[in-house]
């Protein structure tokens, strides 16, 4: 009898049907963006071949996509919280699939990497309305099932993307078949506009008041001060590390200073700024966010390295570079499944399950890369560190928000989070962009004999520089808390 008045008593959470309908809408745009930040790291060497691409553009074509990406993200999200997130949503999201389609006719590699920057935008404005969605349309108890099932999607959508990349480029060949990459998003793009614009509500009340104003001056600073660190590391290995390389990383240094000193006296004049100052009063959550762009640094430089050595150094296929990658792709998934089981039961030693798994990695592959010949290694070699750090990058990537949005006060969490997911693409980019630099500095090739063990060298080089941040980020998790409170709202960026 007490069961059953127990039951009776319990709060029913009724959710309407249209709600979980909107949620496949958001998460089948959420899939397309994320699935496009590793589907093209094996379509690398045949871009370079098709359109007789620099090294540089290689680099230009990751790393401007998740800069654009991340700096869209905040402002995207202030606009979809003044006009309604339905329209913001749709925007970003023809744009994307427009920008996909100028990604695959592009006829040499300044309109391939200007389509990927405009690619990377549109992801950045529609990314957002996804998570607002989901705080919006599920009540706190069926909410976190959500984000559950958004965390498998991000999870699933990365960790496939190089094989998906693989078999489309070995279905149309290797001289077109990269362009297929990009043609993929059309029919996903089309489906996914015609079922927002019928299944989206139009605008649902937070029951907040509304943040007026978008700090420009702020974005144009911050936007300016990254571009100027990121094209020397791009091109000044290409250069030859010319005087102006120099000029604009001082310069990129200065504009960041000018853009915290901007934000702290927009503040002070009761405005709304980019990034709240106020967040990095707690030395937790700057921790957190050197953690979150150190960490991004290390994992996504991994398939990118790979790709170009598995393909241009050891003549592979694009399928087999992405089989390669298999293992990570099942261990992502496999951790991902669980990281909310584990991160109730051990807290933030979840965090250093994850960030110790993939540092192991990672130094297995550079001691692999640095010691073996050539023409004696072989996927196999790589299944047992690549699946070890795909445990270790699921157990990470969902709950790592969730622990950095936890070392600020509640009614900041939103701010919070959409600084961290920014600072996640940044040091996307950021990563490719040193690693590529140190890859391309470190390729030494004399003959045609040497293709391979040059790029064996240059490769196990770079592989310790990924090895070097995983270990970074391995230190920095210790800046967090060790519990979060399951009372705290859960995060809107």
């Amino acid at each position: 009898m007490t069961e059953t008045n127990s039951r009776a008593s319990a709060p029913s959470v009724e959710v309407p049907r249209r709600a979980w309908q909107a949620l496949i809408v958001l998460l089948l745009g959420m899939f397309m963006a994320l699935l496009d930040t590793t589907i093209v790291n094996v379509a690398l060497p045949t871009i370079e071949t098709s359109l007789d691409a620099s090294e540089a553009t290689l680099s230009w074509i990751i790393s401007g996509y998740a800069l654009a990406f991340g700096l869209a993200l905040i402002p995207a999200g202030k606009v979809g919280d003044r006009i309604g997130h339905k329209w913001v949503f749709f925007t970003g999201l023809a744009l994307f699939t427009l920008a996909s389609l100028a990604c695959g006719l592009a006829q040499n590699d300044i309109q391939l990497v200007l389509a990927r920057v405009v690619q990377g935008l549109a992801g950045g404005i529609f990314v957002p309305a996804v998570t607002a969605f989901i705080q919006l349309l599920f009540p706190g108890p069926v909410r976190g099932k959500a984000f559950a099932i958004m965390g498998a999607v991000i999870g699933v959508s990365t960790a496939l993307g190089p094989i998906v990349g693989g078999l489309i480029i070995e279905a149309f060949g290797e001289a077109d078949g990269w362009r297929g990459v990009f043609f993929v998003n059309l029919p996903i793009g089309v489906v996914a506009l015609i079922a927002a614009a019928l299944l989206l509500p139009q605008r649902v009340d937070s029951g907040q008041p509304r943040q007026s104003g978008i700090d420009w001056v702020g974005l144009a600073l911050i936007t300016a001060g990254l571009v100027a660190l990121l094209v020397p590391l791009i091109e000044g290995q290409d250069q030859g590390w010319p005087t102006w390389t120099y000029v604009s990383l001082v310069g990129g240094v200065v504009l960041i200073a000018v853009f915290g000193a901007w934000e702290v006296s927009y503040t002070k004049r009761g405005l709304n700024p980019l990034v709240p100052p106020k967040l990095f009063t707690h030395p937790a959550f700057t921790g957190g966010t050197i953690l979150a762009l150190v960490y991004f640094a290390a994992f996504t430089s991994i398939f990118f390295t790979l790709s170009l050595l598995w393909q241009t150094g050891l003549g592979n296929s694009a399928l087999a570079s992405g089989i390669v990658t298999v293992p990570f792709a099942i261990g992502s998934i496999i951790a991902s499944s669980q990281s909310n089981k584990l991160t109730q039961r051990l807290g933030r030693g979840v965090l250093l399950l994850g960030t110790s798994f993939v540092a192991v990695a990672l130094i297995w592959l550079w001691i692999l890369l640095a010691t073996v010949d050539a023409a004696d290694l072989s996927g196999w070699m790589l299944l047992p560190p690549l699946l070890i750090g795909g445990l270790g990058n699921g157990a990470f990537i969902a709950p790592n928000a969730q622990f950095i949005v936890a070392t600020v006060d509640p009614q900041d969490a939103g701010a919070g989070s959409g600084v961290i997911q920014t600072m996640q693409r940044v040091g996307s980019a950021a990563g490719i962009a040193v690693i590529g630099s140190v890859l391309f500095g470190s390729l030494h090739i004399t003959g045609p004999d040497t293709v391979a063990s040059g790029f064996m060298h240059a490769a196990a080089v770079a592989m310790g520089v990924s090895a070097a941040f995983g270990v970074l980020a391995l230190l920095l998790v210790f800046a967090l808390p060790k519990r979060v409170d399951s009372q705290r709202a859960p995060a809107r960026g």
